[in-house]
């Protein structure tokens, strides 16, 4: 029996602010398979972003353990730390963070560039990823010449690019009309089902979480919730709306 993809136990994270702690994560546990799409919902300040975090590897837990493809993210270098984060991870955003001044193909080299690839393959694979994901034809295309639901399509092929385990993505409609959210979340679906990659997105909006295949629901650095989704809008067996 194959082991989950993403181990988390007992996770806790604090911060200090002043006299202040803050507990943003307060002992959360669950695992996630490979080929799972999974979205993480909660209300503001509720720690989902906190999460998103600490699996991403970019923030430490306080506490408690976090496996990562069999590793044990706590016990690693920094070096190690970002080989292991480069390989296996790869994010979207809600705002993009595309280079302004780079074409589509550049923007998607430069994760391999950092991974020093060779040039030639660096193209060939940004090609490819953009051709996945319905760009393929506006390689040249800088940021400001594409609308805001092509810029979220070319940074979705920029996490492609280094065939990661994983795609993280936090509230990647966020600044997308419904119409194009709703586009982007069908892509990261194709994306789920046909290339086999894990999908975890972190969302407010029960209409995104909709179209995950299992929902971990946070609420005061607390997991509250780990089922399905509603099967339609209008429908609310998880709790979804609340």
């Amino acid at each position: 029996m194959a082991k989950p993809l993403i181990v988390v136990r007992e996770l806790v994270r604090t911060y200090r602010m002043g006299e202040v702690t803050v507990q943003a994560l307060r002992g959360v546990s669950f695992a996630i398979d490979q080929g799972e799409f999974v979205a993480i919902m909660g209300p503001s300040g509720s720690g989902k972003s906190t999460l998103m975090n600490m699996i991403g590897c970019l923030d430490a837990p306080s506490g408690g353990s976090y496996q990562l493809a069999g590793v044990e993210v706590s016990a690693l270098s920094d070096e190690a730390l970002s080989e292991l984060r480069a390989r296996t991870l790869g994010f979207v955003f809600q705002r993009y963070q595309l280079l302004p001044r780079q074409t589509a193909l550049q923007n998607v080299e430069m994760p391999l560039i950092y991974r020093g690839v060779p040039s030639a393959q660096r193209r060939w694979r940004a090609r490819i990823a953009l051709t996945i994901v319905g760009m393929g034809e506006r390689l040249d295309h800088r940021p400001n010449q594409l609308s805001g639901g092509q810029q979220q399509r070319i940074a979705i092929a920029r996490a492609l690019v280094g065939s990661p385990s994983v795609i993280l993505a936090d509230e990647p409609t966020g600044a997308l009309d419904t119409a194009t959210g709703a586009e982007i979340m069908a892509l990261f679906q194709r994306l789920n089902r046909i290339q086999g990659v894990t999908v975890i997105l972190v969302t407010h909006d029960p209409e995104v979480a909709r179209y995950a295949g299992r929902v971990l629901r946070v609420r005061d650095g607390v997991l509250i919730g780990d089922g399905p989704p509603p099967a339609r809008a209008g429908t609310d067996p998880a709790g979804l709306d609340r």
